[in-house]
């Protein structure tokens, strides 16, 4: 190749790197800004929208059955808070106490996600007080009435164990009936209330668990 030849072929890869270039430098303001098309009518163009217009998760999805939800399980977890409160000073068994111990730091954190919750919204917000009834002054489902809190409160060693396990069983069920209720009644869209049922739903079928076989050591010959 002569020296003639070369000076095109060099100058052909200038303008070429010069378009490539100059298109580069264009295409992200031509794709800064997202184009939103809705769809129209049979027969009908269709829209463009901006992003801006689009609603967000929370414009429409929360419910009046979420709002009840974490009206209700505020008092449910703050009775569940007393029960744990029983354990130090009646039991001396340490696998009640550790449970009662993990028990009142996760509900503990629950509650003040649950407030958080409902003061974002402008929502009633339960107030901080033994009061064990709903939102409608209902005791919440597997909650203890006063007659049996207090015989919990005068049971002591292997007496306040089981009444404790048995009772926290039945706590948590009822829990689980309360989110069970949510989905049934058409809550649980908004993806934070979402989560946090079905973080509820879980671990308290984790820790019922976990009891029913501490439940059956009490009862079982070593216990006695």
């Amino acid at each position: 190749m002569n020296s003639l030849s070369k000076g095109r072929y060099v100058g052909v890869f200038l303008l070429l790197t010069g378009m490539i270039a100059g298109c580069s430098a264009e295409s992200p303001k031509a794709s800064a800004a997202p184009v939103i098309v809705q769809p129209g009518a049979p027969g009908d163009r269709g829209q463009t929208l901006a992003a801006s217009s689009l609603p967000t998760p929370t414009d429409t999805l929360f419910t009046a059955a979420d709002v009840l939800f974490m009206q209700g399980m505020i008092p449910h977890h703050a009775q569940a808070l007393r029960m744990t409160d029983l354990a130090p000073s009646r039991s001396e068994n340490r696998d009640i106490t550790l449970i009662a111990q993990r028990m009142r730091a996760s509900q503990e954190d629950e509650i003040t996600l649950m407030r958080r919750w409902l003061q974002d919204r402008d929502q009633k917000v339960p107030a901080a007080n033994h009061d064990h009834s709903g939102a409608d002054g209902e005791l919440m489902p597997g909650m203890l009435t006063e007659e049996r809190f207090a015989e919990l409160g005068k049971a002591t060693g292997k007496d306040f164990d089981r009444l404790f396990v048995q009772y926290m069983i039945a706590h948590h069920l009822g829990a689980i009936q309360m989110v069970e209720k949510l989905f049934r009644d058409g809550g649980g869209a908004e993806t934070e209330i979402f989560t946090y049922a079905s973080h509820v739903e879980a671990d308290q079928r984790i820790e019922i668990d976990r009891m029913r076989k501490l439940l059956a050591r009490l009862d079982g010959p070593a216990s006695g």
